[in-house]
């Protein structure tokens, strides 16, 4: 008895099927289903760095070309190789610099992605973020929750420059994203500055009374001086791990949860001459130096970053990082939405 052939049809009588269920809207996984499960994920994300010598007289430059109320938001777009012509500096996360002048307002507006600001240079501005006045010092990690009214001004005598970063990719996956402006460029002040970290940031919680801003921390600012006294605490009273160092997380105090729901944040403490294992992660991470200096590996690439450069370390590629002095590192991913949607994952050398 003849041995029937594994294949039921030509090629072209496939084709034929093909093209008329195409009418109908419909596709055979049979052709996709290997190339949408890979036996080892498809990264696309580039290892990058941009360097704060070369992008601040850029940044600079456009304080000439437009004015804060012009631009609305006067920014430059750190734009990951991979993906030209694309606001992405990871495949989910947005990530830019910002300036504001002496004098200047950044308008009074509101949206649905969830934003964050790292304060790079200047120590004048100020963020209004429904209604609270939030001073801007270098190292500062600000928060702008979901659909919070914010401004920003500048009353020194220098540029205010920070790093932006939001889940605006992630948002616009789900196709949920919305923005509004305010009727007014600078909003009214309705609590004292700091109100928020003094109810929620101290170790003690209010009794009673809900969280203005849903599952993002009701804290607006955590100042660096205080994560940096915490850290170097922390590591007065043990050896550094040996993948992540001295490394502590921005937290929402009601839940322990990160302090965003989407956007993972963390600070990293690195004693000069130490290096980390290699590890690697299902995260792309986005890295900046607040004091210090560090040797960043991504994979292939390595890169030397002092204060204020942006380094992006590629995922499911190996990491270590180097520090050449003592070094505070900032860093942040999507770690946070991959966790609770259960797709992280860890692996260390």
């Amino acid at each position: 008895m003849a041995q029937a052939s594994v294949f039921k049809t030509s090629d072209n009588t496939r084709q034929v099927y093909y093209d008329k269920i195409a009418g109908q809207s419909l596709s055979p996984l049979w052709e996709i289903l290997k190339s949408l499960l890979p036996e080892e994920p498809i990264t696309t994300t580039k290892a990058h760095a941009w360097r704060w010598e070369d992008v601040r007289p850029f940044l600079l430059e456009s304080g000439d070309l437009v004015t804060a109320e012009e631009a609305e938001r006067r920014v430059l777009v750190l734009q990951n190789p991979a993906y030209p012509g694309q606001p992405r500096v990871t495949p989910t996360i947005y990530a830019g610099i910002q300036l504001v002048l002496p004098g200047e307002v950044a308008p009074a507006h509101r949206h649905t992605p969830s934003a964050f600001r790292l304060i790079l240079e200047g120590d004048g501005g100020y963020t209004m973020i429904g209604g609270e006045r939030a001073r801007m010092h270098v190292g500062d990690f600000i928060i702008t929750p979901v659909w919070a009214y914010h401004d920003h001004g500048n009353d020194g005598a220098d540029p205010v420059m920070w790093l932006d970063g939001l889940d605006l990719p992630m948002a616009r996956t789900f196709e949920i994203i919305r923005g509004e402006e305010h009727e007014v460029d600078r909003q009214a002040s309705a609590r004292p500055e700091g109100d928020s970290l003094s109810r929620f940031g101290s170790g003690l919680l209010p009794l009673e009374g809900e969280n203005p801003h849903g599952l993002t921390s009701p804290v607006i600012r955590y100042p660096f001086e205080r994560t940096r006294e915490a850290l170097l605490g922390s590591a007065a009273g043990r050896a550094p791990d040996a993948h992540t160092a001295i490394s502590m997380r921005f937290s929402n105090p009601l839940t322990g949860d990160w302090a965003m729901p989407t956007i993972g944040t963390w600070m990293m403490y690195l004693p000069a001459g130490f290096e980390t294992a290699p590890m690697r992660s299902t995260d792309a991470i986005v890295a900046s130096v607040i004091e210090g200096e560090v040797q960043i590996m991504s994979g292939e690439e390595t890169f030397d970053a002092g204060p204020r450069d942006v380094t992006v370390m590629k995922n499911g590629s190996w990491r270590r990082i180097k520090a050449i002095k003592d070094t505070f590192l900032f860093c942040f991913s999507d770690r946070s939405a991959q966790q609770k949607l259960g797709f992280f994952l860890e692996e260390r050398g």
